[in-house]
C-alpha cells in the first residue's frame, strides 16, 4: 500500500523544527568557512547520485539535494551567528524546502490526486511558516518585556537615589546608569 508522502513531510518539518532548538551556539570563522566547503562538496555529491535516475525520481532526487544543502546553509550560518532571525530563517528554508520535494513528489500523481497533494503540501508549508512566524514574534516580545523590566528595574534605582543627597546621590544615579546601560 502506497503511503502519503504529504504525512511524512508533515512529520519531517515538525521533526526538524523541533532540532532548530539545539541550535545557537557560536563557531570559529574558520570552522564557517571550511563547513560552508563541505555542505557544498556533500550537494555536488547528492546531485550527482541523481544523474543515476530518471524521469521524476530524478527530479525529486535533485529537489531533495538543493533543499538538504539550503537547510544544511542556513543552519551553518545560525550555528555561526546564533542570531534570533537566523534561527527563524532556518525554520523557513526547512518548510519551504520540505514544500518543494513534496510538490515535486506530487508530480507522480495525475488529476485530482495531484491537486490533493499539492494542497495537502501548501497546507504543510503554512503551517511550518506560521510555526516559524509564531516564533519570532514570541522572540520579539521576549525581548520587548526584558527590555521593559530593565526600564522600571531602572527606575526604581533612581528613586532610591532621590532620597540621597551631593555626592552620595550622584555616585547612586551614576552607579543606576552603569547597571542599566543608560547615559
Amino acid at each position: 500500500m502506497r503511503q502519503h508522502p504529504t504525512l511524512h513531510i508533515a512529520a519531517l518539518c515538525l521533526s526538524l523544527l523541533a532540532l532548530t532548538a539545539a541550535h545557537g551556539e557560536t563557531m570559529s570563522q574558520a570552522d564557517y568557512k571550511a563547513s560552508k566547503t563541505r555542505i557544498k562538496e556533500v550537494y555536488k555529491s547528492d546531485k550527482a547520485a541523481c544523474k543515476l535516475q530518471s524521469g521524476n525520481a530524478k527530479e525529486v532526487c535533485e529537489e531533495e539535494a538543493k533543499g538538504k544543502e539550503k537547510v544544511a546553509l542556513a543552519e551553518l550560518e545560525y550555528s555561526y551567528t546564533g542570531k534570533t532571525a537566523d534561527r527563524n530563517k532556518v525554520q523557513v528554508v526547512k518548510a519551504k524546502a520540505a514544500y518543494e520535494v513534496a510538490k515535486e513528489k506530487c508530480d507522480d500523481m495525475a488529476g485530482k490526486a495531484k491537486n490533493v497533494c499539492v494542497q495537502e503540501a501548501k497546507a504543510v508549508e503554512q503551517k511550518a511558516l506560521a510555526e516559524a512566524k509564531m516564533n519570532k514574534d514570541i522572540g520579539e516580545a521576549k525581548k520587548d518585556a526584558a527590555a521593559e523590566k530593565m526600564d522600571a528595574d531602572y527606575t526604581v534605582a533612581l528613586e532610591k537615589c532621590d532620597a540621597l543627597a551631593g555626592d552620595t546621590k550622584a555616585s547612586c544615579v551614576a552607579q543606576a546608569k552603569a547597571k542599566f546601560g543608560k547615559k
